[in-house]
């Protein structure tokens, strides 16, 4: 038997014992899920209510407590193990929240410490759907330690804790168990200007100990949203809203070490910075709000983990500057399901794409990033079930200082000034349950005569709607898309030659590189239906297409055009805990992928599992089966090749994460059929919070990826292109360490460090005879020793063995080393108001690939200095 079919046996199994075992309960509740009410009062003319954790103020007794909270997990609509109460009052600027979390042992109350949102130990959290509109809502939680969680939830469930308001909160322990007092100004929520308002309310109580979720309003398990299933909040009265107006002035102070490269008037071993810039939000109505940006700096921002690609696509890091990341969801239009997306926000400060080095420069200095002189967002939702985006910035010219061979200086553009521009709306309606959008964008540059490689303009545009059925259990939902994009000759061939497009690739008839094109327009989209709640069975089917000439890339992120794609998937839930486990469920997927010639590339079906122990640990695996791939990138412009048929599986496995020393490791292993190809990766993570302030995390990976054909370079024989391949041994080590101490719940340290090793070992050099070869044997041909020789770190070829070399291909053998760490000391001083100072070390390097990895570190890591930067940011919110 097979791994592949061990595996589906192994899923099989545990679909039985799940199902066998699913009458082991607890006895249910007699509920029908309809909306509870709560009723507020204003206190406008009672005494203030001090913000202590006490709840003693006579201002709280205006208001009744409301309790009955229901289990959500892991025994969906039982009896909690503890109850929890809550009241709400407001005022002309603030609402007030007081929550009694009974506990009648406090020792059982875990007070982990931890930073702004990191959600420690029990917690208990109130969401608010002030625009009452059943899809978006403001969270707010609060830990038993004092430790605050902010977050936007979008699209019925999607939690976004990028979001960051001011409010207050204190927490107190007493016999009966803890107490919070919240105190939210009205000035950090969005509501209507109505005399009398229903807002959609929701709170869930976490008891860490038997990680256990209750909630005020009950919810059905597998429920279609989250929002949707709210409670309502009555009362609200003559509420007058308030206009946000804050401004974050900050200013930064940066040094950097490194090692002095002589005669490097650039490199002298030291360098120093001052800036200053400006943060602010204004709220134009109470609905609609503006965030600018002048001269950003993001030096507290993590560095990037590292990687390396070998089959010439970009690379996709996710965006961690908080100008950016906060309300991300508003400018979100993910076309594909994948990472493409019409905004990739990460393309604003891009690198620079020119470059100052040429052949009669000695030293350069070259910018890292593009400077951002400046960006603003104009961003909210209207009473009427609109919701509006904007945003525009603009990058500065780039200028890269250069020493040349007759030893004078100068400064040379590697990046010219560019205006961007996004611009977004939705608009819901049919009773809250459908909505439909659009997406527009625009990138414009001011092109130098050395610019004539970049587009001039890219435009994208594109519609998107969902609409949902029968309690939002059902729905259907789709886009389309369109580019447009203009530039000069030169602009435009390479963006037909690129890894994303490969017109020249000489078997395909639909498309042609056409070096006269001064423009290509290209559409894509998306279609889906599927049930997403309600019942244990879950189901959706899809088609995706993004045509030939789709370029979103100047503003956007667009890994590969050409491309229609089918694929489906059925989920079985098991929510009811049972005798050995809380939850599981099952998963089965199918697609396959086309081409717009109509090609059949792909065909893939895979099983997934998962499930979490009664104990809290937890198991998922999967298989899966590739009998077609075919892919036209592999070759960079050469012909459509084959890959062998493909089996892999994966186990994953942890212990309890609530323990104070846990761990979880897991196994991928991927094999191609005549060993085409192969993968083993291994992960072990150990996580440990020896206090409830301090906790450490070491995480570390393992793999082999080797191939017996690794592309490795194109060469013309004759009349003829050669594809030359390697058989190629592929290692990768990282390992990752995180160290969290919490002084406070505002002030806090954080240590991040990762070495990263990337080895790629080449030997037996072949080329492509038949690239759609189902035998390997046939698809190419190993050259012999009479064949091919070294020299000077060249491969040289005599293909016709006539004694005269007739190609050469330099040696692909290389090792990269990479380590990162930031150490940063975060204090909020005041809500809103921080403090950073952050150390960061930083080495990259090439190693020799014929060294193992202990001789690596030794040479390439610790033996070498590496470049260490100091920095200082200050912030003050001012509120007025």
């Amino acid at each position: 038997m097979n791994s592949k079919s061990a595996s589906c046996l192994l899923l099989l199994f545990i679909y039985f014992q799940i199902t066998y075992s699913q009458n082991n309960a607890k006895t249910k509740l007699d509920l029908n899920f309809a909306p509870r009410t709560y009723n507020t009062t204003s206190v406008s003319d009672k005494t203030p209510i001090e913000i202590d954790g006490l709840i003693q103020d006579t201002a709280w007794d205006a208001v009744e407590w409301t309790s009955n909270y229901v289990e959500f997990e892991p025994d969906n609509n039982t009896a909690p193990t503890e109850q929890t109460k809550m009241k709400i009052v407001y005022d002309d600027h603030n609402l007030y929240v007081a929550f009694k979390c009974l506990d009648p042992d406090p020792e059982n109350i875990v007070k982990r410490l931890g930073r702004r949102d990191d959600f420690p130990g029990d917690w208990v959290e109130l969401n608010i759907d002030s625009y009452n509109d059943d899809r978006t809502a403001f969270s707010f939680t609060i830990s038993a330690s004092g430790v605050k969680g902010d977050e936007f939830i979008s699209n019925n469930g999607n939690f976004d804790s990028s979001w960051n308001p001011i409010w207050y909160v204190k927490t107190n322990i007493d016999d009966e168990g803890w107490t919070a007092e919240i105190k939210i100004p009205l000035s950090q929520l969005r509501f209507s200007d109505k005399k009398e308002q229903v807002w959609g309310i929701q709170s869930t109580r976490r008891i860490f100990n038997k990680e256990e979720r209750s909630t005020w309003q009950p919810v059905p398990a597998n429920p279609s949203g989250w929002v949707s299933e709210f409670g309502e909040l009555h009362g609200l009265k003559d509420l007058e809203p308030q206009k946000q107006l804050e401004i974050q002035p900050y200013s930064v102070g940066r040094y950097s070490s490194y090692e002095k490269e002589t005669g490097n008037p650039f490199r002298d071993g030291r360098d120093g910075k001052l800036t200053a810039g400006l943060d602010a939000k204004i709220g134009v109505t109470n609905d609609l709000t503006v965030d600018l940006t002048i001269n950003p700096d993001f030096g507290q921002v993590e560095a990037d983990p590292g990687a390396v690609s070998l089959d010439g696509f970009e690379i996709f890091f996710e965006e961690r500057r908080p100008f950016f990341v906060e309300n991300k969801s508003v400018f979100d239009f993910n076309f594909t399901g994948n990472q493409d997306n019409l905004f990739f926000s990460r393309r604003i400060g891009r690198t620079p794409q020119g470059t100052a080095v040429g052949p009669n420069t000695v030293y350069v200095d070259q910018p890292n990033n593009t400077t951002i002189l400046g960006a603003g967002k104009f961003s909210g939702k209207t009473k009427n079930g609109w919701t509006i985006g904007v945003l525009e910035s603009v990058t500065a010219r780039e200028y890269a200082n250069v020493v040349m061979e007759n030893g004078s200086k100068e400064q040379q553009l590697v990046e010219p000034l560019t205006n961007y521009f996004v611009g977004r709306l939705q608009k819901d309606f049919n009773d809250k349950n459908s909505y439909i959008g659009g997406m527009f964008t625009t990138t414009h540059r001011n092109l130098e005569n050395q610019f004539s490689f970049l587009h001039t303009q890219a435009y994208t545009g594109g519609l998107d709607f969902q609409h949902n059925w029968k309690d939002r259990k059902y729905y259907v939902e789709g886009n389309t898309v369109l580019s447009h994009v203009q530039g000069s000759k030169e602009a435009i061939l390479n963006t037909q030659q690129s890894m994303v497009h490969l017109f020249q690739r000489a078997d395909a008839s639909h498309v042609e590189v056409d070096p006269e094109r001064t423009s290509l327009t290209g559409t894509g989209g998306r279609v889906e239906i599927g049930k997403s709640g309600g019942g244990n069975w879950l189901y959706d089917f899809g088609g995706k297409w993004i045509s030939p000439e789709l370029e979103t890339n100047d503003v956007g992120y667009l890994r590969q055009a050409d491309e229609i794609k089918q694929y489906a998937s059925i989920r079985r839930l098991f929510n009811k805990p049972t005798s050995w486990f809380r939850k599981a469920f099952l998963r089965l997927e199918q697609s396959s992928a086309y081409d717009f010639e109509g090609n059949y590339n792909r065909m893939h079906y895979e099983l997934k599992g998962f499930v979490n122990y009664k104990n809290n640990w937890w198991s998922e695996g999967g298989a899966a089966h590739k009998p077609r791939i075919f892919v036209n990138s592999f070759l960079r412009g050469g012909p459509r090749w084959r890959y062998n048929e493909e089996n892999y599986y994966y186990i994953f496995s942890g212990s309890d994460q609530r323990k104070k020393l846990s761990v979880k490791g897991g196994y991928i292993h991927s094999r191609g059929k005549q060993d085409n190809f192969s993968l083993d990766s291994y992960r072990l993570t150990f996580n440990y919070q020896p206090l409830n302030s301090l906790s450490l995390s070491l995480d570390t990976e393992y793999s082999e990826n080797p191939s017996k054909t690794q592309y490795v370079a194109e060469r013309s024989f004759g009349s003829d292109s050669r594809y030359i391949l390697g058989e190629i041994d592929q290692q990768t080590f990282s390992t990752t360490l995180r160290l969290n101490y919490n002084i406070n719940p505002n002030l806090t340290i954080q240590y991040y460090g990762q070495p990263y090793i990337f080895k790629a070992d080449y030997s037996n050099l072949n080329y492509v005879v038949n690239p759609e070869a189902k035998d390997l044997n046939n698809r190419v041909k190993w050259y012999d020793q009479n064949q091919i020789s070294i020299e000077n770190n060249n491969y040289n070829i005599d293909e016709n063995r006539d004694g005269y070399t007739d190609y050469t291909v330099a040696n692909p053998d290389f090792a990269f080393v990479q380590f990162r760490s930031n150490l940063v000391a975060r204090w909020e001083y005041i809500p809103g108001s921080e403090i950073y100072f952050v150390w960061s070390q930083g080495i990259n390097g090439m190693g020799d690939v014929n060294n193992g990895f202990s001789a690596i570190v030794d040479n390439q890591l610790l033996r070498q200095r590496p470049q260490n930067t100091f920095l200082i940011k200050a912030t003050y919110r001012f509120i007025l």
